[in-house]
């Protein structure tokens, strides 16, 4: 746990960026029946029967110092499908950063094994280099500012019925575009200090 809040205390620094790196499910489902449509003194009227379409997987890597985040809607969540979002961080969102600081969990994929799944030993190792990982302890995972980000997604974005992966890539950039305008940040306030006062039960007596 310390370990992880250190690593949000660190001075913001361009070359070495903190990402908070997260993922959840997401259930495709469709209308049985249209909903009724919007009337003056009427509410949209939904009905509660639907059909379910499959399941998507939704990454989130998030920048708690700028407010920037990015949401990657994918078909599953393998060990390939995260070494790919690794990859993107390092190519395509920070490629002159000198190191990426990640936060995340202890999911079983969220490991520089998983590299090695999808790339060659050289290219593998090219990319664990660039990274250093900051898991959050087990039962910790409220550690990670993503799952926070992840839960203002399903709120404003997802509370609803999304019937395909394409609609729901749309709605999610859309969500991501105006977040990102906007740089909305965490107003994050647990530290160390906090951690060995409200937690002091964890700690060795």
């Amino acid at each position: 746990m310390e370990e992880v809040l250190d690593a949000y205390a660190l001075p913001v620094d361009p070359d070495e960026p903190l990402i908070c790196f997260d993922e959840m499910p997401r259930q495709l489902l469709d209308h049985v029946l249209d909903p009724l449509p919007i009337e003056p003194g009427q509410p949209e009227r939904i009905d509660y029967e639907y059909e379910r379409k499959g399941t998507a997987n939704l990454f989130l890597s998030f920048q708690p110092s700028t407010g920037w985040r990015h949401v990657e809607v994918t078909e599953r969540r393998t060990k390939v499908d995260f070494a790919m979002q690794m990859k993107q961080l390092v190519d395509v969102h920070f490629p002159h950063a000198r190191l990426i600081h990640i936060v995340l969990d202890n999911l079983n994929t969220h490991t520089f094994a998983s590299l090695y799944e999808a790339f060659t030993p050289e290219e593998a190792q090219r990319i664990r280099k660039r990274l250093v990982f900051h898991h959050t302890p087990k039962h910790g995972s409220w550690l990670n500012q993503a799952e926070i980000e992840l839960s203002v997604l399903s709120r404003q974005c997802l509370n609803r019925r999304i019937p395909d992966r394409e609609t729901l890539k749309q709605e999610v950039a859309a969500w991501e575009e105006q977040r990102n305008q906007a740089k909305a940040k965490i107003n994050w306030l647990f530290k160390v200090e906090d951690a060995r006062i409200k937690l002091k039960r964890l700690y060795p007596s």
